[in-house]
């Protein structure tokens, strides 16, 4: 399992760094708002790095680096595929005195959205209207026990969104439920992730806000972010654009003595459109 997981990616990363990116005349306030729209037609490369602080009930810091490259699938002129894997990287602190720590590979999502080719023109309005649904499968790609479920999980995913002006706003909603296991392993687990971005224009900056709201049904334990940062669209190696982003949290609800009670966003992400 580990080597066909290696092996994925890295066909993946190989077929995207040979992805041709957009001529110069391309905007940074353009370049912008496709990012910021999580089924935008091109092909993108996030690698975010959330760090938690005061995890787990030693109050230790924790880290998950999520690879989450974005593959758009032309199905015909009206409609587009959308295909998301998510690949934790995860460093897990120690919960009990003399336990070690553990890092390594977490559960791998395949996040699928079934989204127009063209977004929806409200009447009477100028904002585009943009939505995708589909399923979102959770597969047993951990490298250890603490790190992951062995059970595999599906369930519903859908987005919508507006570009209005500078504002870039919607939301993603999902939830998973594990396939078989007993009532010690099941999980049912929601996720919802907000998102607002206001964009300053051709300078390619912008305000955003994109916590992550998950609640674990079988525990009832929820987590609910507050917080937001700003991000910048630039160009590296002479035409390859880049967005930069930086965000914190404080999480005004999470499990007692468990938390995390503050998390810190840093975000690269690369982008290859045609």
């Amino acid at each position: 399992m580990k080597r066909k997981v290696n092996f994925l990616v890295l066909c993946l990363m190989g077929a995207l760094i040979a992805t041709p990116t957009w001529a110069e005349d391309h905007s940074n306030d353009a370049l912008a708002k496709a990012s910021q729209n999580p089924v935008a037609a091109m092909v993108s490369v996030p690698f975010q790095n959330n760090l938690n602080f005061n995890y787990g009930p030693q109050s230790s810091p924790q880290n998950n680096l999520f690879i989450q490259p974005v593959i758009p699938i032309t199905l015909s002129k009206d409609w587009d595929l959308i295909a998301r894997p998510i690949i934790p990287v995860v460093s897990q602190p120690a919960f009990a005195p003399g336990q070690d720590s553990q890092f390594g590979l977490g559960d791998t999502q395949l996040q699928l959205f079934l989204t127009p080719a063209k977004p929806a023109i409200l009447p009477g309005h100028t904002a585009e209207f943009i939505w995708g649904a589909g399923v979102v499968t959770q597969v047993p790609t951990h490298t250890d026990n603490r790190l992951g479920s062995h059970l595999w999980g599906m369930g519903p995913n859908v987005v919508g969104l507006r570009i209005d002006g500078p504002w870039v706003y919607g939301a993603l909603i999902n939830n998973v439920w594990s396939l078989g296991g007993n009532d010690k392993t099941k999980y049912n687990n929601f996720l919802v992730q907000p998102f607002g971005n206001y964009n300053f224009g051709k300078t390619g900056t912008y305000l955003c806000s994109s916590p992550l709201i998950t609640a674990n049904w079988r525990t009832g334990d929820w987590v609910v972010p507050l917080g937001g940062g700003i991000g910048q669209i630039t160009k590296v190696f002479g035409n390859q654009p880049v967005d930069i982003q930086l965000q914190a949290f404080y999480n005004v609800v999470h499990p007692d003595n468990l938390g995390p009670e503050w998390s810190m966003r840093f975000q690269v992400k690369l982008m290859f459109p045609k």
